[in-house]
């Protein structure tokens, strides 16, 4: 599978979402996202105003966090959080689901949290967090369900901050599990071109990475062609 440096770009959502970041940081994050015109950045909901302003005219959006990164907060403070996000800039949203419930068993608590979610997004597509790390086959399969009934545009793997991150396997399971009306967002341990190209080839079609500059000067590197005579 053949993908230009703006195919893959336009798949990126470059993450600036480490605690310890500063405005700078958010700054030359945002710097970043506009120099090679990624599909988003996703930053800290504190961020959102700042990214907002930077982005401006880009063509970049701006997408924040609901819920993050345990997706224990209760489902009223994710609904603020929404609202608030995009009343100060925001166009997308990714929340992280209630964990503990799914692994309970409770699927109707998690689905009525979501629809609530997406109902206060309104327009701006919502992203919904499984944490694969701590879910079984089963709970994964039960999680993206009930996003596509809640209305969710995207089921996406990982915050970031769970032990481990996206796999192939989890990937293409969650592709089988939902239709073609939802996409597959991958997250987590995205830091190199091959690990992006193998998981687009299962169905991928957005990536979480802060690694955006070195994958796309790798693309950029493999596909110069080397004149005659000076190899």
């Amino acid at each position: 599978m053949d993908f230009t440096v703006r195919q893959i770009a336009r798949m990126i959502d470059h993450s600036i979402l480490r605690p310890e970041f500063t405005n700078d940081d958010v700054r030359a994050g945002c710097a970043v996202a506009a120099q090679y015109q990624v599909a988003s950045v996703c930053v800290r909901p504190c961020d959102v105003p700042l990214a907002a302003e930077l982005l401006r005219d880009t063509g970049v959006l701006v997408g924040t966090v609901v819920g993050f990164p345990h997706g224990s907060t209760t489902t009223t403070v994710k609904v603020t959080e929404t609202e608030q996000a995009i009343r100060r800039g925001a166009t997308e949203i990714d929340m992280v689901l209630n964990v503990g419930w799914l692994r309970s068993g409770d699927i109707a608590s998690v689905e009525a949290e979501i629809v609530e979610v997406v109902r206060a997004a309104g327009a701006v597509p919502v992203k919904v967090i499984l944490e694969t790390a701590y879910l079984t086959d089963e709970e994964k399969l039960a999680a993206c369900w009930a996003s596509e009934r809640a209305g969710a545009a995207f089921v996406k793997t990982s915050t970031g901050f769970a032990p481990t991150g996206a796999t192939i396997d989890d990937l293409a399971l969650m592709r089988s599990a939902v239709s073609p009306k939802v996409q597959v967002k991958a997250s987590g341990g995205i830091r190199s071109l091959d690990t992006i190209l193998a998981m687009a080839a299962v169905g991928v079609t957005r990536f979480g990475s802060s690694a955006t500059a070195e994958i796309l000067e790798d693309l950029a590197r493999r596909q110069v062609t080397v004149p005659a005579g000076r190899a």
